[in-house]
Order: structure tokens, then C-alpha cells, then sequence
């Protein structure tokens, strides 16, 4: 699960969480992508950025299911959360193939993925759309099985949710 959420916050939808679930938050240390491709040439399948974000690739290619809880920011992702993603290139190989007649980077891992996106805030209408649209597309780049995507006002209508 990756999440801008604040502790306290997490801790309220922490008991619906599976016991094997790995939470990626913000320590406030993240580095950002720097986009050398490094990841794809120099250390395939892990970032050069050698911190704990730096495995996030086989971090996502070593599991059934990824959850993104993330505050809506003009129909995307806020700022902590697209950073974890930019750094996750590496969960797919530098080459492509044709899927859904468009062209996308093939999977490295055999594992398929399913996504989970919680949006939260205010959210117009417009925005909606533009995150629904996102969302779609990273799940046919990530070679996602099933995608769903999700919007709420307030973080207390997650409690309970995340079986």
C-alpha cells in the first residue's frame, strides 16, 4: 500500500489491512526520480537511488495487489505518492509491446497485479474523470488484472473498507 496519510490516519484503516501488507508512507526523505533510466540499464529492476524507496519495482512485481490511498490533486495523485510511482518504473522493462492496440513497456515479473485507488478531499466532477482516466492508464502500463478506483470526502469513510 502506498499512502499520503498521516499516522494517526493510518491507524484508524490499519485493522483492515492484511497482516502480510507492506505500507510505503512518507518519511520525509524520499529522493526524487532523476529519469537516468538507471533502473532499466545500469541496475536492472532496482533503482540507483539506493534508499528505501529504491526497491519499490520488485516491491510491486513481488505482490498480488497494490493499494494507493492518496489526496486528490487537480484529477492526480499527490505529490509524495506520484514520486513513489516515478521511482517504481523499474517494475517494467525498458521494451515494448502491443496491448489494447497501443504500445506499452513490457511486464518483468510473472506476478499479475491488481490496483486499488482511494482518491480523498474535495473532488469536482472534472477532476473525477481526469483521475479515473489516470488511474486506467496506469493499470494497462502496469499490466494491472482487475482496476478499481474509488472517491471519498472524508478518510473515515475508509474505515472498514481495505479487506
Amino acid at each position: 500500500m502506498i499512502h499520503d496519510l498521516a499516522q494517526e490516519e493510518l491507524d484508524k484503516i490499519r485493522p483492515g489491512l492484511g497482516g502480510d501488507t507492506k505500507i510505503i508512507a512518507n518519511n520525509g526523505r524520499i529522493r526524487h526520480c532523476i529519469g537516468c533510466f538507471g533502473c532499466w540499464v545500469k541496475t536492472p529492476g532496482a533503482c540507483v537511488i539506493r534508499d528505501e524507496y529504491g526497491d519499490m519495482g520488485a516491491d510491486l512485481g513481488h505482490s498480488s495487489e497494490l493499494i494507493i490511498i492518496s489526496q486528490c490533486f487537480y484529477g492526480g495523485y499527490s505529490p509524495f505518492v506520484k514520486n513513489v510511482l516515478d521511482r517504481s518504473i523499474s517494475y517494467i522493462h525498458p521494451y515494448f509491446v502491443i496491448r489494447n492496440g497501443e504500445m506499452h513497456h513490457r511486464p518483468r515479473y510473472e506476478q499479475p497485479l491488481d490496483l486499488s485507488v482511494w482518491f480523498y478531499g474535495e473532488i469536482t466532477e472534472k477532476e473525477q474523470r481526469t483521475a479515473e482516466k489516470l488511474v486506467r492508464a496506469n493499470a494497462v502500463n502496469l499490466n494491472c488484472q482487475r482496476v478499481k478506483v474509488f472517491f471519498i470526502r472524508e478518510l473515515a469513510e475508509l474505515e472498514g473498507q481495505l479487506c
